[in-house]
């Protein structure tokens, strides 16, 4: 219980109705369940379909699960309802309209390759969070 407190707090620093800052907390969210190789793609300029993209690792099955819940759950308090939710034991998907949280499996992210359907480097960057 003290956790979510602490996270419910943290998430108060974000202004959520912004995308850019509803991206940078689903990534503080991941990081939060040691998601690995958290990446935030800016779509704005490059698709209708959402603002940005966060996009992570997960190195179980199990892992993939409990952060894409964790996500859904910590934003839910926070008053933000999901649109659309696919949640595999190997790729889950989050969509919050503006923003859509992947959950990867280490060897699927690999394979798919995700950030590679945007070359431009420019609109991608690698979130690390800092205490």
């Amino acid at each position: 219980m003290e956790m979510t407190n602490h996270i419910q707090e943290k998430l108060k620093e974000f202004d959520l109705e912004n995308s850019t800052d509803f991206a940078e907390a689903c990534a503080y969210l991941v990081s939060e369940k040691r998601g690995k190789k958290i990446t935030i793609i800016d779509l704005r300029e490059k698709s209708i379909e959402a603002d940005y993209f966060v996009i992570c690792s997960a190195s179980s099955t199990t892992q993939v699960r409990a952060i894409a819940e964790f996500v859904d759950d910590e934003l839910g308090k926070a008053g933000y309802n999901i649109v659309h939710r696919d949640i595999d034991t190997k790729w889950s998907a989050l969509d919050y309209s503006d923003v859509i949280v992947h959950v990867f499996y280490n060897e699927v992210r690999d394979y798919y390759q995700l950030e590679r359907l945007w070359e431009d480097k420019d609109n991608v960057r690698i979130y690390e969070y800092e205490e």
